[in-house]
C-alpha cells in the first residue's frame, strides 16, 4: 500500500490519522499518533518533530531514543479528546516533521543545527511540538521562539532546576539550558517557573541562583501541600496572558509512573496530575512546547513512551482552536 492510498480521517482540508478502522493501529509506519508527513500536506498548524540529541546528558543516557520511542507509543491516540472535548486533529492541520539532526560529537554545533533546523521549521508551521532527547535542545528551541515573539514565560515542568552554571567546565548540557536562556534574554523573568522540582541538590544557593534568574520554584512539596487546584492556580496567576512555552522533562513524573528516564527521582507527580495541570491550559497562549528525556532503554511496557505520548496528545488538544 502506498502513501497516497493509505486511508486517512479527512475533516474539510485537514489532513488528520490513518483510518484505524481501515488500518489496524499496529501496522504502517509510526508517525507520531499515524498522522501525515509534512510533505504529505499543504499547510500546516502543529508540527511534531524529534531531536534524537542525548550528548547533554549527565547520568544515564540513551534519550537520543526518545523520539522514536514516542512514536511508537502513540499508536493508539485516537481523534477526540473527551477530557477537553477537542478534536485535535480535526480542527488543525498537524502533521509529523520528521527529525532535526545535530552532531552527536560536538554539542556547541548541534546546538547551531537545532536551532537553524527549528527555524526553517518554524517558517512552515505556525506552533512546534519538540520531542526530545535531552533538555538541552531546549535552549536552541527558545531561541528560535524568542526570536518570532520576544522573551516567553517558560514553564518547566522537572524533577531538576536545570539553571546549574556548567559541569566538568562544559557550559552546555542537560543541566543548564535556562540558565542560558536567561542570559541570552529569551525568558520572561516575571512569568516563568519550575514545577514539579524534587530530590537533593547541590546546595541552599542553588535555590538563591535560580531565583536571580527569573524563576519561581513550585516543588512537589507545595503541590502536596496546596494540591492540584492550587497549583493550577498558581501556574495561571504567574504567567497569566503572555506568551508561554511549555517544557517538560518526563522525569518530572514519579519513577513509578515514567522509568524510562536518566535522571530519575523519588516523590514526582502522577501521569494523572500532570495531564490535569496540562488539561487546565486551554486559556493560555502556548506557543511552543517540548517532551523531553525519554530514555526508552529504562522503560518498562512502554510505561514513559506511552505517558509521554498522552502529554503531547494534551498538549494538542489545548493547543486546539476552540467552538
Amino acid at each position: 500500500m502506498t502513501d497516497q492510498q493509505i486511508p486517512r480521517i479527512q475533516t474539510g482540508d485537514i489532513t488528520g490519522q490513518v483510518d484505524a478502522t481501515q488500518v489496524p493501529r499496529y501496522a504502517g509506519i509510526s508517525t507520531f499518533a499515524r498522522l501525515p508527513f509534512i510533505d504529505d500536506v499543504s499547510n500546516v498548524d502543529v508540527a511534531l518533530v524529534g531531536v534524537p540529541f542525548d550528548t547533554g546528558v549527565s547520568y544515564r543516557p540513551g534519550a537520543r531514543f526518545g523520539p522514536s520511542h514516542v512514536r511508537e507509543s502513540s499508536r493508539l491516540l485516537r481523534p477526540y479528546n473527551p477530557a477537553t472535548k477537542a478534536h485535535p486533529f480535526a480542527s488543525q492541520q498537524v502533521v509529523d516533521a520528521g527529525d532535526i539532526a545535530a552532531n552527536p560529537f560536538d554539542i556547541e554545533e548541534a546546538l547551531k543545527m537545532i536551532e537553524r533546523g527549528s527555524r526553517a521549521l518554524h517558517e512552515r508551521a505556525g506552533r512546534l511540538i519538540t520531542i526530545g532527547g535531552d533538555h538541552t535542545i531546549a535552549l536552541p528551541l527558545l531561541r528560535t521562539m524568542a526570536a518570532k515573539h520576544g522573551p516567553i514565560s517558560v514553564v518547566h515542568f522537572d524533577a531538576h532546576l536545570d539553571t546549574w552554571d556548567s559541569y566538568f567546565g562544559a557550559d552546555y548540557t542537560h543541566g543548564t539550558p535556562f540558565r542560558r536562556a536567561s542570559e541570552e534574554g529569551l525568558i520572561d523573568r516575571e512569568g516563568s517557573m519550575h514545577v514539579g522540582i524534587r530530590g537533593p541538590l547541590y546546595s541552599a544557593s542553588d535555590l538563591d541562583q535560580d531565583k536571580s534568574l527569573g524563576f519561581e520554584i513550585f516543588s512537589t512539596t507545595e503541590f502536596d501541600s496546596i494540591g492540584l487546584q492550587g497549583a493550577i492556580e498558581k501556574i495561571h496567576a504567574r504567567v497569566q496572558n503572555r506568551p508561554m512555552y511549555v517544557s517538560i522533562d518526563i522525569d518530572v513524573l514519579d519513577p513509578s509512573h515514567a522509568p524510562g528516564t536518566g535522571t530519575p527521582e523519588a516523590g514526582g507527580l502522577t501521569s494523572r496530575e500532570l495531564l490535569a495541570v496540562i488539561r487546565s491550559f486551554c486559556d493560555m497562549n502556548i506557543v511552543g512546547a517540548d517532551v523531553v528525556e525519554v530514555a526508552p532503554a529504562y522503560d518498562w511496557g512502554q510505561i514513559t513512551g506511552v505517558a509521554a505520548s498522552h502529554v503531547i496528545y494534551d498538549l494538542l488538544s489545548v493547543m486546539a482552536p476552540k467552538g
